[in-house]
């Protein structure tokens, strides 16, 4: 290992190591209903080297600000719910009290403009204790950690979502890089069971879609998506979001419409 690649890991750590204790003060020093985007917060670094658009990555932090203010109108004392977007696919986690704040949950998500599709992972009963939510937050930068010290997967395929020990993978990714990152997670103490909400795309795919948004982004542009599973439905007329947000890109145009990512269950053994 050469010294510029020593110097560019331990940086990267040490980039990690203060993103997750400002989210650990951040979310232990507010007892708040909703958490945005899975709480932590990526540095600037990872966002340049995002698989999704920059046009997308915007896209998905309107999405959770417009997300956050619906849920937020109907909340209730029985509610916690986490929103996070990625490539404009929305994932709940958390705990509500019926069956019915669990659905409508999930509707008013679903109304929000550019959404293209949610994973309810919402459960019924109390929310997570403090004590619940720091176990959490511990066992996601353990699970960076393993993910960004593996020689042979990109860290930053994956943003890591952990819920009273269950661990939630989103990202763009190969299925050799989805199946490894399951192996890495499932190896971290405390993990219950790992569930990956993952767009799963070829090598010759991924690097067109790199190659695309690299181009965009050297002519100033924010380029397509790099993967649209969906048929986009048309745009939300109004939201109850009155948090200034960026602007929205529009959905890719109508065209196939593969089947969307299945949320796969990998149990810990």
């Amino acid at each position: 290992m050469t010294m510029n690649t020593m110097t560019a890991t331990s940086t990267q750590r040490f980039a990690l190591a203060l993103t997750l204790g400002a989210a650990l003060v951040a979310g232990l020093s507010a007892c708040v209903p909703l958490v945005v985007g899975g709480a932590v917060v990526a540095g600037v670094g990872m966002v340049a080297t995002d698989r999704r658009s920059s046009g997308a990555q915007l896209d998905d932090q309107g999405i959770e600000l417009r997300a956050a203010a619906r849920v937020r109108d109907i909340a209730n004392d029985q509610m916690y719910v986490s929103v996070t977007s990625y490539n404009r696919q929305v994932l709940l986690t958390g705990a509500v009290g019926n069956e019915a704040d669990r659905r409508r949950v999930e509707d008013e998500v679903g109304r929000v403009v550019n959404v293209r599709s949610v994973v309810n992972e919402l459960t019924l009963g109390a929310p997570s204790t403090f004590q619940d939510r720091s176990n959490d937050l511990y066992i996601t930068g353990k699970v960076k950690a393993s993910l960004l010290d593996a020689k042979d997967i990109f860290a930053n395929s994956f943003k890591v979502i952990t819920e009273r020990g269950v661990v939630y993978l989103m990202g763009i990714a190969t299925r050799r890089e989805t199946d490894r990152a399951t192996e890495i997670t499932r190896g971290v103490g405390g993990v219950v069971k790992v569930v990956r909400v993952v767009e799963v795309v070829s090598e010759a795919d991924l690097a067109a879609s790199q190659a695309a948004n690299q181009s965009s982004a050297q002519r100033g542009g924010t380029g397509p998506a790099p993967v649209s599973n969906a048929t986009p439905s048309a745009p939300s007329s109004s939201s109850s979001s009155r948090v200034p947000l960026p602007p929205m890109e529009p959905l890719p145009a109508p065209g196939s419409t593969p089947a969307q990512p299945a949320v796969t269950t990998s149990p810990v053994r």
